[in-house]
């Protein structure tokens, strides 16, 4: 039985760039014994990708009147599909390496319920990644000679139990508000907020917004302001990672330190 179920939902495969970092992500999580993946949706070249890439396709998702994806949907579906204990939706142009399942499993054995996230890394990539042996140490070595650590706000994977999160707002997939919500719902539930930061690499591929509607970030679209109104305001997505309560140093949990940042929160 695997470790983690990972699910996403895709954007449509007919730019050319980000069907590249969507194939190079999703090759990236198949490489982990621990994980299984489901991909959502009925985007153009999804089935064929999943199909290619090996891993499990569901088309049907529940969609809102603009035809954007439910993350409710999503979450029920997985929850449905998924043969792990822990779940994991995340974006598809993350590549993810071995520290992010070891992260994992040093929570579970400390945690029952929590939820863990992290900053990202962000990195241009422009050519498929060979996945040969050494890509990880390959990898991490441009990350640090090229890439950015981006700043604490704005969250591409949220992983926790199967027992958590079992109600979601019908929020729309790709848009913003949702993740802090995400935050906001753990805290408002007391559940360990871990940001493991310190000790995973998680590696977002840069991209453009021209598979949205006017080539607009997703934070000026309509779908955007009825996610934080369902969400239940500006109070509930003003959470971010400085609201965690633990990081997760060296295999185990602590409390984070304080930071000018968190201060000033």
């Amino acid at each position: 039985m695997p470790l983690i179920t990972l699910f996403s939902a895709p954007k449509p495969f007919t730019n050319p760039h980000i069907a590249m970092i969507q194939r190079n992500a999703i090759k990236s999580w198949t490489l982990f014994p621990d994980v299984e993946v489901i991909l959502l949706g009925e985007e153009d070249g999804l089935a064929q990708a999943a199909k290619e890439l090996g891993v499990s396709h569901i088309p049907h998702v529940e969609r809102n009147a603009n035809g954007i994806p439910l993350i409710s949907s999503m979450f029920q579906l997985a929850r449905e599909n998924s043969h792990s204990d822990l779940l994991c939706i995340v974006n598809t142009d993350m590549l993810l390496m071995s520290d992010f399942v070891q992260a994992a499993k040093q929570v579970k054995s400390q945690k029952s319920n929590f939820v863990l996230l992290s900053q990202r890394w962000d990195l241009d990539v422009t050519q498929p990644i060979e996945f040969t042996e050494g890509w990880q140490n390959r990898l991490r070595s441009t990350v640090h000679g090229q890439g950015q650590l981006h700043r604490p706000a704005g969250s591409d994977f949220f992983l926790f139990p199967k027992s958590c999160y079992t109600e979601v707002p019908n929020f729309a997939i790709g848009r913003a508000g949702w993740d802090n919500w995400m935050i906001y719902k753990a805290c408002q539930e007391k559940l360990p907020v871990i940001d493991c930061t310190p000790s995973v690499m998680i590696v977002h591929q840069n991209h453009d917004y021209s598979h949205l509607p006017g080539g607009k970030s997703h934070h000026e679209h309509p779908d955007t302001n009825e996610n934080i109104r369902i969400a239940g305001g500006q109070a509930a997505i003003r959470y971010t990672i400085l609201d965690s309560t633990h990081q997760l140093v060296g295999g185990k949990l602590a409390r984070p330190k304080m930071s000018y940042l968190r201060f000033m929160r």
